[in-house]
Formats: C-alpha cells, structure tokens, sequence
C-alpha cells in the first residue's frame, strides 16, 4: 500500500484556502526556498528566477529515486509557488513595473536543512549547469499577523479583494503594515498557464497589527 503524501494545502488550510471573506490569521514560521528579483514577472529575470526555484526544488523531492534521499524524508506534494510584492515606486504599480521588487519563493518539507540545500544546489550545478541556482537561498520565515482572502480572477483584478481586506482592517482596528519591510504577499493556487484567468485562485495576504 502506498504512503499517502502530505498535501500542504490539504494539511494546512487555514493558509492555503482561506474563504472570499477577509480573515486575521497569525502565520506560523515556515521554511523556504527564495529568491530576489526586480521588475515585470513577465520579463526573463522572474522567468529565471522560478526556474532556479523549482530546479531546486524537485531536485530535493526526486532525490528518492537515486537513493540520496535525506534523513527524515517523506513522500509529499511540491507547495504552491509564493511571492512577496513591493516597489521602488509610490505610484501606481500597473504603470511602474519596472520598478516591481519581489521575492518568489516555494515552501520546503521540515526536513530540508541547510546541509540538504546546498546538495541540492551542489547536484544543480553538477546536472542542470544551464540553471543559475546561485541567487536562490533557504529562509526561516516568520510572517506573523496578517489578514488574508482568496482572490478568484485574474491577477489585474486583485484590487477588488485588496478593498475588501483594507475594510476589515479598518473595521477591526488594525494597522496595515505593508511597506518594503513587511509585504504584499501572494499564493499561486493556479498556474496561468493552463487556467482561464477568471478562474485562477490567489490567497492574497497582508500584515498588520493590533
């Protein structure tokens, strides 16, 4: 009988699928994969960046099949791919994406220690020299307080739940704490690829406190 994986967002939905209603949420510390980059997610240096990313990544979840698996290893499903958002700009973002700043990251399993990164990055180099995995690195991240809401539609309509989250904030005497210290930050439940934008699912998240 097969082991059942661990679906992050199954295990975890309190984070992972959150109702079209704003809610407060003290988010618990997570290890990840991340990377910096800067400007449009459409141009190269995102593209590259979520390469390196998953490269990465997969390269720690297959490690089964050649028998170097790390010590506490188990079957799971790879997390959604996140993002922190801010910008160089205070003006309006649609119009400034050059100055977009982000940090694109993938959630690891509670095994994935300092030594079992760099093999991977070690094993990266060696098979995958065409991926620059060099800029990537392995963060403990502690988010904290934040509200948060499943924003269904596409990425250019996310003012609309940005709206619903800033009311309740208001409405819950909350302090938004969104800036280039704390930040925008958002889950990717949908590839855009191979889902209709008006049906792509994104947990949109923000810090606060009381």
């Amino acid at each position: 009988m097969a082991l059942e994986k661990l679906d992050y967002k199954k295990e975890y939905k309190d984070l992972y699928l959150p109702k079209d209603k704003p809610i407060l949420i003290d988010v618990p510390p997570m290890t990840f994969m991340m990377i910096d980059g800067k400007g449009d997610p459409l141009g190269s240096e995102y593209q590259n960046a979520l390469q390196a990313l998953y490269a990465l990544t997969f390269t720690i979840k297959m490690s089964k099949m050649s028998g170097k698996q790390p010590e506490g290893y188990f079957e799971y499903v790879v997390p959604p791919l996140e993002g922190l958002w801010w910008s160089t700009s205070k003006g309006d973002w649609d119009k400034s994406r050059d100055n977009w700043l982000w940090t694109s990251m993938i959630r690891q399993p509670e095994f994935v220690t300092p030594e079992v990164f760099a093999w991977a990055v070690d094993e990266c180099k060696k098979k995958k020299a065409d991926i620059d995995v060099s800029k990537v690195r392995l963060e403990n991240f502690t988010e904290g307080l934040c509200v948060q809401i499943m924003h269904t539609g596409p990425f250019a309509d996310e003012p609309r739940s940005i709206a619903k989250i800033e009311e309740f904030i208001v409405n819950n005497k909350l302090k938004n704490m969104t800036g280039d210290i704390r930040k925008h930050h958002e889950i990717y439940l949908g590839d855009p690829r191979k889902t209709a934008p008006e049906k792509l699912k994104t947990v949109l998240r923000l810090p606060v406190e009381p």
